[in-house]
């Protein structure tokens, strides 16, 4: 699954924060950035909690006095908190707890990748969540779509 992570994810950062000047690039990028975890053959350390608060502090500190950088930034760790919501890894407490039950990961594949045919239906909610970003902020105007492409903030005039 990755548009179910892209669409959705970006819905619900919208929906929930409604900030115009979030970087949503950086939350795209977050969204999908535990999939990089498929190169080690299952959810590991990009699919916890530990990874999620570790970045979420990183960018803190590191973006402290830099409110703009932090605006820029901050996306990304927002964007793993979401996957974690979105992949249900929640509901398997050795690894989202990681290291709390064990310093092991449980042997099995990615959550994303064992949903079998109902995953089909996740991609077409994220293509329809991505094709409603798209269309409700005014993407389909060149020079909207550029501001996205350069800054990955929204048009405040188009904003509901």
């Amino acid at each position: 699954m990755f548009f179910w992570f892209l669409g959705v994810g970006w819905a619900f950062v919208w929906l929930v924060f409604r900030s115009p000047a979030l970087d949503y690039r950086f939350v795209l990028a977050g969204s999908v950035l535990p999939l990089g975890d498929a190169l080690f053959g299952g959810p590991r350390l990009l699919h916890t909690l530990a990874f999620a608060v570790a970045l979420l502090t990183v960018v803190m500190l590191a973006t402290r006095h830099r409110r703009l950088v932090r605006r820029r930034w901050i996306g990304l760790p927002i964007g793993v908190f979401v996957h974690l919501v979105l992949d249900g890894i929640w509901s398997e407490a050795a690894v989202f707890w990681w290291p709390f039950f064990g310093v092991a990961f449980p042997p099995g594949p990615l959550p994303e990748l064992d949903r079998g045919a109902v995953a089909w239906l996740f991609e077409a909610v994220g293509l329809a969540a991505l094709v409603w970003c798209w269309t409700t902020f005014g993407l389909t105007d060149p020079e909207r779509r550029r501001r996205f492409v350069r800054t990955g903030q929204l048009d405040r005039e188009l904003l509901p």
